[in-house]
């Protein structure tokens, strides 16, 4: 139990979750969160083991403190995983550019801020597993969440990315699709939009209405999602994409499907529009 995790985002919800967990295994691990006394209380029995980190992905000036303290503690980084990240609620148009930016802010381009912080760490050892915490949402979209959708549709990508540069260096990259949780997600870590236009309260504001009322009831068990994740990085063959939560399986086998008959129905089309043979 000598890898050292450095995870992002612990105060509440999966992150938190994760970081007792994995330090009762006997990990070690810089649990951190904006504000370190949010996290004291994780890491107080584990004065050898764990170290508290005041951490907002946001500004570069602290991530590279962060990844500088738990360097001079442990020397090493074996698994990051870019855990903080916030909600909103709005359709597209309902949706304010302010609030929107901040989330982009903080579910991609913090992510992608602290991964390139601990790369060269990992290139180094040439070795490390980064976990990526998207979610269903990144691969299937849903209204009123349309621009979440869009940061984690992105974080995605970026995992996909990062898997194929990376994989010869011996870094493995997975990246999580949790579907509902309870944690606060639903609750008070996602905005609503201040604006309401009524033509979308049937398509948006159902679907708000819906997610907002099952916050604290939903069938995920954040420390069952925290023990998947230390399974995975324990195998020798990590998934690119790891789903949790049977929602989220039933989501993206309906959004495979739905895929499978476009590509299919419109094969014919699609192969059209390249030059003829021998052109």
């Amino acid at each position: 139990m000598d890898k050292v995790w450095f995870i992002t985002g612990c105060s509440t919800g999966f992150g938190r979750e994760l970081a007792k967990c994995v330090l009762k295994l006997g990990y070690k691990a810089a649990v951190t969160s904006r504000n370190a006394d949010d996290v004291k209380d994780i890491v107080t029995p584990y004065t050898n083991s764990a170290i508290a980190i005041s951490l907002d992905v946001t500004k570069q000036e602290e991530i590279h403190a962060a990844v500088t303290g738990a360097l001079q503690k442990f020397k090493r980084i074996d698994v990051l995983v870019n855990n903080a990240g916030i909600g909103y609620f709005g359709a597209i148009e309902e949706s304010e550019e302010d609030e929107v930016r901040r989330m982009f802010e903080i579910n991609f381009w913090g992510l992608a801020h602290v991964t390139q912080s601990v790369l060269p760490v990992m290139r180094g050892q040439r070795s490390g597993h980064i976990i990526n915490i998207s979610s269903i949402g990144g691969l299937v979209a849903f209204p009123a969440l349309g621009f979440y959708n869009a940061t984690k549709f992105a974080v995605t990508a970026y995992s996909e990315a990062l898997a194929r540069e990376t994989a010869h260096l011996g870094i493995k990259v997975t990246n999580v699709a949790p579907s509902g949780f309870r944690t606060d997600w639903a609750g008070r870590s996602a905005k609503d939009s201040a604006i309401v236009i009524d033509d979308y309260a049937a398509t948006a504001g159902a679907n708000k209405n819906t997610v907002r009322g099952y916050s604290g009831s939903q069938k995920g068990d954040p420390v069952r999602a925290a023990k998947a994740m230390v399974e995975v990085v324990e195998s020798e063959n990590p998934p690119l994409v790891l789903l949790l939560g049977s929602a989220a399986l039933k989501n993206a086998k309906h959004k495979l499907a739905a895929l499978q008959n476009d590509f299919d129905n419109w094969e014919k089309l699609t192969r059209g529009a390249d030059y003829p043979e021998g052109e």
